[in-house]
Parts: structure tokens; C-alpha cells; sequence
């Protein structure tokens, strides 16, 4: 897997970003795409971190080699899939191939714009293809596959090559608004719409924007967990940690040209206003009481977030107009005052499943947040991972649970301090992990806090997107014998990141230099292994539904490599061999009558069928066969939950053949709640596991004692 660095403008931003404000339309001259100073300052002092210091844990010179690899990196992030650029471009481009290296560090970073600026040559005349093939009609009778994995694929050697697959690709288009049921004016209208934009957006990006995209390509190139972030970014990135910011309290997505209300956060100034509702369009923004109303129709959704966002108590007025009406209906002005808001959909939560005569409270952690800013002020009341799921077992024990599974599936990580916290809530004091440093030197990151806010059965539910902080926390639950882990194997990513704020380097004081992610060390489980390329994997493990060809750690070329250190001093709590087999031969049984489960892995081996074919029929008698053996499964499915007493399901997962921000927002965000009522087979199964591992050391005392010897009663696995 090749890492991907998308140049598009993010589709949802939380108000009060702090993006920096435009004063007038988005769309960039070319004339300022051109390299900054403040931009060859900052390239050249991530230079000197990453290649010229002994601070990065993986060194790499800045030489023509590690040039070539930016270069490729670049490329890929401009068209990874190879629908823009022709063969002729790329060898033109190779004069650059061995002075990405001299651009960085002689602070000389043309190459990378001049490149970028033939991109939007080539974006604006594949767009200009593309709109034209609207006006022909299509023979969908034809028996034509088209290819929309292109990866791994050549560069079109010419411009009629590349006319050739963009004839595929709109083909494909207007063949799945056609099968959903659109007229063809309908059709034409739809997608010319589509193909401007994405030419009017990518003339939305900045100088900046190009810089941040060039320094990725050089920090994958060195490992692929080493970023470059802007100011903008980084302000974005420490909101999400923090889980918290100063604004509104809304979601806002891009629609056409207007920034529209997605979603109204509970609770916030937005909500208390009672004048917004999801779908209405921002047309204006003005600033206090009196300040003067500027239009922002065309604008980014980063720079109108700019203009909406302040610090708590200030006034910001938003000229809305309704969902419900068109360009030319009502307004109206709503003044709002700012305020703190919690970014509540991030937050760990929880639920109580009842099975196998068993209670088992179940708590999602969907990140390892942590309120950096507060954390170093010593904030007593600092909010973390750590803290939201200390309340949540309180509340839990509250109600009597027999048992906790700690659900980490898709969660990418985040702070390594709040995977030792975290691990310390389940375990009285000990080591958590061991981390090697560029020198090599070795700490031990221990827990010492004696105090265990849950004694009592514990389970990890993991899959391949669990990684870093959630393998930390999976692999010392292991190490210990302290839980089950149950799931898929981990991502495998064992190495350690760090935010240098490059403000912090006395440079210039009136240029702001954004953030550098770099890794600086390994970490270790406590047993001398490690995650890295090899995951945590499950005791009881889960049918696999992404392949470890495909995702993960071992996917990346550059990324280190596995291997093991001494192990830390630490004393077992339990050891589960004894029971495993019992447990999985039970999982088995109960898996195969389950029809949830069943249909569950019918999907993800469809899914797998479809990824593996990397194509399409362009034939409409073909589609039309494979429409209507989905939807026979569908109804035989729902037939069959009807008949069995399940729980029916509201999402509509047919294809309308339009993106998201063609949909209307009311829809998608309904379409988004249903989701999220789906049944979980996975979840309930390890709810379920747990309980017959409760059951069955209930029943057996000896079976008791071989799995945790120093405990003396089956629901209780840590002193």
C-alpha cells in the first residue's frame, strides 16, 4: 500500500478552525503559485530535523536517492491513479527526479510548483475532455470493462490514451445515474456540474496547500508515519485532540458553490438559536455587532470556517438563507455568540449487552484523545481518553456489568501517554511498554498508579484499523493476561511520533512554520516483541475482512523492519491457554446459527471479490444483472429478518450514482444515523465471548485457578 495524499479540499470542517481568511473569491492566480519565502525557510528547517540531526529515529541523507523517492511520492499524490499526466510529462518532469533534494535544501522549491501548475493544466483540459463527451451518446450494449484501479498501471503514453479512459470514466458515469433511474438531461446536468467543480476546487488551492502536499512527499519518503503540517493543519489536528474549540458548534460541508450546515452540534450557540437547521445555506459572514457583512458564495469552506469561528463570548453574524429555498429566497440575519464546544462525537461512549445470562458493558473508544495544551498547564480537569472511560466504568459498575469489552476497532491511535494511562485503569502498577530512541536507549513506560478502576473480566475488540495507541493498549492487556483479545490482527505499526511546533525555533517571528509529525522512536511490548509488521494478534480471532496484502504496516516499503529487545520485568496476571479452545470451539458454533454474523461475512467476501476485480462492466444488460442480484439478496435478507424476528434495517445501499455533496444533506445525514443503528455482529460476539469465558471459570474452579492462580473468584482477574 502506497501512502496517498489527497490535494482536495477537506469535505467537513468543525467551526472555528483556525484557517486563515481570504478576503475575496477562492480561486487562486496562477501567478500566486509560486514559492514563499516563509515556505523555503520552513522546507529547508525540516531538512535539518529529519536528515540533519540525530533527533529522527530513522536518518535518511538528503541526497539523490532519498530525492527520487519524493519525487515518486509527489507524483503519486497529484495522480496516483494516473488519469492526468501522459508519459511525456513524466519524462519531462524526470529532470526533476534528482533535485527535489537541492529544492529543500537550498530553499530553491520551484520544481515542486512547476509541476503542480502542469497539473492544473492537465486537470483543467481532462475536465474540458470530459464535459464535451457529455454531449455524445453512449452504446451501452457494447460488451467494455472499464478499469478504475489504475495504480498500479502505466502512464498513458499520449493525450488520445488518456481521451480513451476518460471516455471509460464518463461512460461509467452517466451508466450509474442512468441505472438509478435519472433522465439523460438530468444526467448531463449532474455531471457537467461534477467535472466543473472538481477543476473549480483544485483552483481553489494555495501556495500553501502545494508546499504542505511537496513536504508529505518528502516525510513518506523518510518513513510512512512522518508529516509535515501547516499552521492551518496543525490548528485542525490539535481541535481534534482536544476534542473541543471555540465557535458555533456546527458541521459544515461544501455544496455546489455555498458552505452549507451538515449537522448542528447539541447544545451549542447554533442550536440555542433556533434559526439553523441542517441544510441551510452561510451566504455571508459579519464580525461583532456592526461589522460589515462579507459575501462568502464561492468561497472555500477552510476560509468561511475562518470567518465563523472566534474566541468564546465574541459575536460573529451569519446572513442563512433556508434549505428550502433557492438562490433567490429569504434571508435572514442570526446573530450568534461564541462559545466552548465538545466535540462529543469523538469521545468514548458506551452500551450494556445483555447474552449468555451474562451483563457486559461495552465502551467504543474511537481515539486516544488528550487536551495537550491543558495537560501541560496541569489541569486538574484536563479532558482525555484516559478520563471519559474512568467515568464510563463507574458508571458501568453503577449498573452491575459482569464484564467490560473495550471496543478499539478503527482506532488509528493517538496519544502514547493515554495508551499507558489507559492500560493503568485495568492493572495495579507496572510496566506498559518499552521505548527505544534513536541512541538506542530503552525506557519503560510504566503505570504507577496502584489504583484499578475495573477489576472484573475484561475483553479488547481489535481489527486491522486498530493501531499504535490501541496496540499498546491491546498488546500490555495481552502481555498481562489481564483481558481476551478478540478481533482481527492489528494495522502493525510500532513507532513512536512527536510534534515539534517549529515555532518554537527562533527564526522569524512574524512567519508562522506549522508542525512537523517525525518519528523519534520504537516502542516494544513488554514481553521484548513489538507491533511493528507484526500486530497484535487475537486470542480469539475473527473471520478476516481486510487482507494483510492490502492494509497495514507491512504494506509500506520503507516501513522498519520487525524485531525484538530484552523483555521488562513484569508479573502475569493470568494465562488464557487453558480456556481458548473451549472458548473458540463455542464461538464457532454460536457464529454459524447466527444469521447477522453469516451475512456479515458474505459481505466482506463480496467486498473482496469487487476490490479484487479492479473493474467494471460497462455493459448495461450486465449491470442491470448484477443491480438485481444485489437487490434479491437485499430482499431475501429482509424477508428473512421479517421471518426470524431481527431488527429491520433503514439504510438504503443502493447506488445512486452521486457523490456526497450531490445528495441533499438532510438525506445524507439521515442515511448516516441509520447507519450507525446497524446491527454489529462483531461487537455482540465479543460481548458474547466474554460471558462464556465469565461462565466457564464460574463453573470450574480448577479450570479457575490454571487461569488466574491468584484470584479466587471468577470475576474478579486483577487484584
Amino acid at each position: 500500500m502506497k501512502k496517498r495524499y489527497v490535494l482536495a479540499l477537506t469535505a467537513l470542517l468543525p467551526l472555528a478552525i483556525a484557517f486563515a481568511a481570504n478576503q475575496g473569491r477562492s480561486t487562486t492566480p496562477e501567478s500566486e503559485l509560486v514559492p514563499t519565502e516563509a515556505q523555503a525557510l520552513t522546507g529547508n528547517l525540516v531538512y535539518q530535523l529529519l536528515s540533519g540531526s540525530n533527533y529522527a529515529y530513522k536518518t535518511l541523507p538528503l541526497d539523490d536517492a532519498l530525492s527520487a523517492d519524493i519525487f515518486d511520492n509527489y507524483l503519486e499524490s497529484l495522480d496516483g491513479n494516473k488519469l492526468f499526466f501522459t508519459a511525456a510529462d513524466i519524462a519531462r518532469f524526470e529532470a526533476y527526479r534528482s533535485r527535489m533534494d537541492d529544492a529543500i535544501r537550498d530553499r530553491e522549491l520551484d520544481p515542486a510548483f512547476e509541476i503542480f501548475k502542469t497539473y492544473l493544466i492537465r486537470v483543467d483540459q481532462r475536465v474540458a475532455h470530459a464535459r464535451g463527451l457529455l454531449k455524445q451518446e453512449f452504446d451501452f450494449s457494447a460488451a467494455e470493462t472499464y478499469r478504475y484501479d489504475r495504480e498500479d498501471a502505466a502512464w498513458a503514453k499520449d493525450t488520445a490514451e488518456l481521451d480513451a479512459l476518460w471516455r471509460q470514466s464518463v461512460k461509467n458515469d452517466v451508466l450509474r445515474l442512468k441505472l438509478a433511474g435519472r433522465p439523460m438531461a438530468e444526467i448531463r446536468t449532474t455531471l457537467d456540474k461534477r467535472y466543473a467543480q472538481l477543476s473549480e476546487r483544485l483552483h481553489q488551492l494555495r501556495g500553501d496547500d502545494v508546499f504542505e502536499n511537496f513536504m508529505n512527499a518528502y516525510g513518506s519518503a523518510i518513513d510512512p508515519h512522518t508529516s509535515y503540517m501547516s499552521p492551518r493543519s496543525a490548528d485542525n489536528f490539535n481541535m481534534t485532540m482536544k476534542l473541543s474549540l471555540e465557535g458555533v458548534g456546527a458541521v459544515l460541508q461544501a455544496q455546489d458553490e455555498y458552505v452549507v450546515f451538515r449537522t448542528i452540534m447539541p447544545g451549542s450557540p447554533a442550536e440555542k438559536s433556533g434559526q439553523i437547521k441542517t441544510g441551510d445555506r452561510v451566504l455571508a459572514v459579519g464580525q461583532g455587532e456592526s461589522g460589515p457583512m462579507v459575501d462568502v458564495v464561492g468561497w472555500r469552506i477552510d476560509d468561511v470556517v475562518a470567518k465563523i469561528r472566534g474566541a468564546k463570548g465574541t459575536v460573529v453574524r451569519l446572513d442563512v438563507q433556508s434549505a428550502d429555498e433557492g438562490p433567490d429566497g429569504p434571508r435572514k440575519i442570526v446573530r450568534i455568540v461564541r462559545d466552548k464546544v465538545k466535540l462529543e462525537e469523538q469521545a468514548a461512549s458506551r452500551r450494556i449487552i445483555e447474552t449468555g445470562g451474562k451483563r457486559i458493558g461495552v465502551i467504543e473508544l474511537p481515539t486516544f484523545y488528550l487536551d495537550f495544551e491543558a495537560a501541560r498547564r496541569g489541569d486538574p480537569d484536563v479532558r482525555s481518553a484516559t478520563s471519559d472511560v474512568r467515568k464510563l466504568l463507574t458508571e458501568l459498575k453503577a449498573e452491575n456489568v459482569d464484564g467490560v469489552v473495550v471496543d478499539l476497532r478503527d482506532n488509528g491511535g493517538g496519544s502514547l501517554i493515554e495508551a499507558v494511562e489507559l492500560t493503568g485503569l485495568f492493572i495495579e502498577r507496572g510496566p506498559v511498554l518499552q521505548v527505544r530512541n534513536a541512541n538506542g536507549e530503552v525506557e519503560v513506560e510504566s503505570d504507577e498508579d496502584a489504583a484499578v478502576a475495573w477489576t472484573g473480566p475484561l475483553a479488547v475488540l481489535v481489527n486491522r484499523s486498530s493501531a499504535s495507541a490501541s496496540e499498546i493498549f491491546a498488546a500490555a492487556i495481552q502481555d498481562y493476561g489481564r483481558g481476551l483479545i478478540i478481533g482481527e490482527p492489528t494495522f502493525g505499526k510500532g513507532t513512536v511520533q512527536t510534534l515539534v511546533d517549529l515555532d518554537r525555533f527562533p527564526r522569524r517571528k512574524d512567519i508562522q512554520f506549522g508542525q512537523l509529525k517525525m518519528t523519534v522512536a520504537q516502542f516494544f511490548r513488554i514481553d521484548g516483541g513489538t507491533t511493528q509488521n507484526a500486530a497484535v494478534t487475537p486470542d480469539v480471532p475473527f473471520p478476516v475482512s481486510v487482507d494483510a496484502s492490502e492494509y497495514g504496516e507491512s504494506t509500506f516499503d520503507n516501513a522498519l523492519p520487525y524485531t525484538r529487545i530484552a523483555a521488562a520485568e513484569y508479573a502475569r496476571l493470568g494465562s488464557f491457554q487453558a480456556i481458548l479452545p473451549q472458548l473458540i470451539e463455542r464461538h464457532g458454533k454460536r457464529v454459524a446459527a447466527d444469521r447477522e454474523f453469516s451475512w456479515w461475512m458474505q459481505d466482506v467476501a463480496l467486498f473482496k471479490a469487487e476490490r479484487d476485480k479492479k473493474s467494471v462492466s460497462l455493459n448495461e444488460a450486465e449491470r442491470i444483472r448484477e443491480r438485481d442480484e444485489r437487490k434479491a439478496r437485499r430482499e431475501a435478507r429482509d424477508a428473512e429478518r421479517k421471518t426470524l424476528g431481527l431488527k429491520s434495517v433503514a439504510v438504503d445501499d443502493r447506488d445512486d450514482g452521486l457523490q456526497a455533496d450531490e445528495r441533499r444533506i438532510s438525506e445524507q445525514v439521515a442515511q448516516e444515523k441509520a447507519a450507525k443503528e446497524l446491527p454489529d455482529p462483531l461487537r455482540d460476539e465479543s460481548a458474547a465471548i466474554l460471558a462464556d469465558a465469565i461462565g466457564l471459570l464460574e463453573t470450574d474452579k480448577p479450570l479457575l485457578t490454571r487461569v488466574f492462580p491468584k484470584s479466587a473468584s471468577a470475576t474478579r482477574w486483577t487484584e
